[in-house]
């Protein structure tokens, strides 16, 4: 497997933020986002062994799967390894594969909004759906997806004044339908990894 990083932090956004967790961040993505914040191409071959030697080295329970895509690579036997250590393993995807049946939480952030159908989620349930949010997007079309927590994430750029107009926009939003919560990158706000 190709893995870009393995790093120790708090979980920065979504459902779970603010929880130590254990991120192992796999290379490539199926995607080409515009406002990607990570780069995720290089990296190191690891076997699942590896992974799971380097991911023991943490207190945290909770291991963060993420990417890239990390559905390119992930496999229901890493899944095993992990919970062999007692970790829950949590998975970031944009849905456009499959994920293993393992995982115990699975974060849903489509991006087919910007990019097209053949970004579109074939995932039809998730525990948590997080739309990276400006205004104008259509947010409704993700209603029919099966999830128990929904969360807007205001897509950050370079401009303040963009980045404050999708705060407000998404803080309005949310407040007309309040199925929604907010989510925001605290480990940015923080000035953590």
């Amino acid at each position: 497997m190709k893995v870009n990083e393995i790093f120790y932090s708090l979980q920065g956004e979504g459902y779970h933020s603010g929880t130590p967790a254990v991120f192992v961040r796999f290379s490539g993505c199926n995607l080409q986002c515009p406002f990607c914040d990570t780069q995720h191409s290089s990296g190191t071959e690891m076997t699942e062994d590896d992974i799971a030697a380097a991911v023991g080295g943490y207190p945290a329970r909770m291991v963060v799967v993420t990417g890239g895509e990390p559905a390119l690579q992930l496999t229901s036997s890493l899944v095993d390894k992990l919970h062999l250590l007692g970790k829950y393993v949590a998975v970031e995807t944009n849905g456009t594969r499959r994920l293993p049946e393992n995982v115990d939480w699975i974060t849903l952030s489509p991006k087919d909004m910007w990019l097209g159908e053949n970004a579109r989620p074939v995932l039809a349930r998730a525990d948590e759906l997080k739309l990276l949010f400006e205004e104008g997007l259509p947010v409704e079309d993700y209603e029919n997806i099966l999830v128990a927590h929904r969360f807007l994430q205001p897509v950050d750029t370079d401009d303040q004044r963009q980045n404050d107009a999708n705060k407000n926009a998404a803080i309005a939003y949310i407040k007309q339908h309040p199925q929604w919560r907010l989510s925001l990158q605290i480990h940015k706000l923080l000035g953590i990894r």
